[in-house]
């Protein structure tokens, strides 16, 4: 699959590989890779660091918006060959060690399969490694408050509810939020497109979820990368208010 990439601005890239999304920051030399893709996109996200002039050795870390197969299909990969270091949010590095799994069950999946995308979305996560064991051996939580020393200096922000380490990253100065699973655009078995939850059976708290709409209501920005769906462009506030009324 040839790599789908997006420059939303200087350094800032937008990358869709197979129903799921992931973030390039480039700073010089310099990279932070938000989010792997499925297993099964490795290619893929390989491709998209070499698109935009760079290389997996140049990746100075791995952040996580949150440990679903779908979000961290490579972390592992990159960690053991490249000694890429894994961050999330403390709540979700024993998530990605696989301690637990929290994640959308086979039996939930079938119980919603009369749902419109439901089936075609299954038989392709399945086909990408949805149901793959592919823990993260030693995930780190973030080193400190703030944002971040590493490429695009990124703000964590806890957005649990999805699952319960979710977290966003704020880009302030470019007016940007990357948004996980959190706050999505798009997904395959939506039928809608624009601002949205993604559908219930994917939260591990859906009034966790709801709650951390104020999150993202709090955050300055104009623009919305999600972890599925297209680049969203207006006020990250009203996306945030969209997907409530939507939700509701």
């Amino acid at each position: 699959m040839q790599a789908d990439i997006h420059q939303v601005a200087d350094g800032i890239h937008l990358v869709h590989g197979s129903n799921t999304n992931w973030v390039i920051l480039t700073d010089g030399d310099a990279v932070t890779l938000v989010d792997t893709g499925y297993p099964g996109d490795r290619e893929t996200v390989l491709a998209s660091l070499s698109a935009v002039g760079s290389s997996p050795e140049a990746v100075t870390a791995v952040l996580v918006t949150h440990a679903h197969n779908d979000h961290i299909g490579s972390a592992e990969y990159l960690s053991r060959t490249y000694g890429t270091p894994v961050y999330a949010h403390e709540a979700e590095v024993p998530h990605a060690r696989r301690d637990f799994l929290h994640q959308v069950t086979i039996g939930k999946v079938l119980q919603n399969a009369w749902r419109p995308g439901v089936v075609p979305w299954a038989v392709h996560a399945l086909r990408s490694g949805g149901t793959a064991h592919v823990p993260v051996t030693e995930p780190r939580p973030f080193p400190g408050e703030g944002a971040l020393d590493l490429p695009g200096r990124p703000v964590p922000v806890h957005t649990p509810g999805h699952t319960a380490g979710h977290c966003a990253f704020h880009l302030p100065d470019a007016g940007i939020v990357i948004s996980g699973d959190g706050l999505v655009s798009g997904h395959p078995t939506s039928r809608v497109s624009g601002p949205q939850l993604l559908p219930t059976m994917f939260h591990r708290d859906l009034p966790g979820a709801l709650s951390s709409l104020d999150a993202f209501e709090a955050l300055s920005g104009d623009v919305l990368l999600p972890g599925h769906g297209p680049v969203h462009r207006g006020s990250v506030r009203e996306a945030a208010q969209r997907a409530r009324e939507r939700a509701a």
